[in-house]
């Protein structure tokens, strides 16, 4: 499995939508639902930012690492 993203438990923690998160980022929804689906291979940093400063959280929040089995 490797990297887990954890980003719609984060939103489900501070109550927020997927919608509200994309106004306050300036991020397309379907960007963002990638993101959460782990559809994606890379994030820019300047996105991380601009995400954990909306959900008031830090990088290790959205991320988690499981090792392969």
């Amino acid at each position: 499995m490797g990297i887990i993203i954890r980003l719609d438990r984060v939103l489900a923690d501070r109550k927020m939508s997927l919608t509200e998160l994309s106004g306050q980022v300036g991020i397309t929804i379907v960007n963002l639902s990638n993101l959460k689906t782990g559809k994606v291979s890379a994030v820019r940093l300047s996105t991380m930012e601009a995400i954990c400063k909306a959900l008031d959280c830090q990088p290790g929040d959205l991320f988690e690492y499981q090792e392969e089995t």
